[in-house]
């Protein structure tokens, strides 16, 4: 293992806990350690969290991520089919296909676990008070926002080495167990199947649900 850049698998199975995660390499914003959560602690606050609505939330913050790794808060964005949220850096990585559009999380769950920090460190683009679950929005699973329809995609939202360093590895590995992991504590991926407008307040309605989980 380089101590410098350790990979995903190591910091899943065999980095310890206490990590020094300041040592890991990227580009992009930097969490601080000061503020990484325990796995105990973490668990206990987050089943203190209120039970979330699983019919109709609230879109609660829009984040744009520049190709320059900055975090841009919007308040009203545009969602389109091919470009995705405006502004944002993954309609220039071709790589990265329509299955991780717009990367979503439940804001308390992303508040819970930044632990004072900017909750634009979490890289997401879209923060609703919306339960978030596999068993609440399994694949296939369509809410509308605002003006858009969007669709839960299959690809799996589990973080990586930037999450890890800004938040800790109890919470990757919290995210990661059987436990906790149909809850999607790093939240899901959508795309936009009917683009349009969306701004903070929007009411978000699930629409469609997917396959049984």
């Amino acid at each position: 293992m380089s101590d410098l850049d350790p990979s995903k698998r190591e910091l899943l199975e065999s980095v310890p806990v206490d990590y020094p995660t300041e040592r890991l390499r990227f580009s992009g914003p930097r969490g601080d350690a000061r503020h990484h959560l325990d796995r105990e602690t973490l668990v206990e606050r987050l089943r203190a969290l209120p039970r979330a609505p699983t019919e109709l939330g609230t879109l609660d913050h829009i984040v744009a991520r520049t190709p320059e790794h900055e975090r841009v808060s919007l308040h009203t964005a545009h969602l389109g089919v091919t470009t995705g949220l405006e502004g944002d850096r993954w309609a220039t990585e071709p790589k990265y296909g329509r299955e991780y559009q717009l990367a979503t999380t439940r804001t308390d769950f992303a508040r819970t676990i930044a632990n004072g920090q900017p909750h634009e460190l979490h890289g997401d683009n879209l923060f609703v008070s919306l339960d978030l679950s596999k068993a609440n929005l399994p694949v296939g699973s369509a809410v509308r926002m605002g003006e858009v329809l969007l669709e839960v995609t299959p690809k799996p939202h589990n973080g990586c080495k930037k999450w890890v360093q800004r938040f800790g590895l109890a919470a990757m590995r919290l995210n990661l167990d059987p436990a906790f992991a149909e809850q999607h504590l790093r939240g899901i991926y959508f795309c936009v199947v009917e683009e349009g407008t969306v701004r903070v307040g929007d009411p978000v309605r699930v629409v469609r649900r997917g396959p049984e989980p």
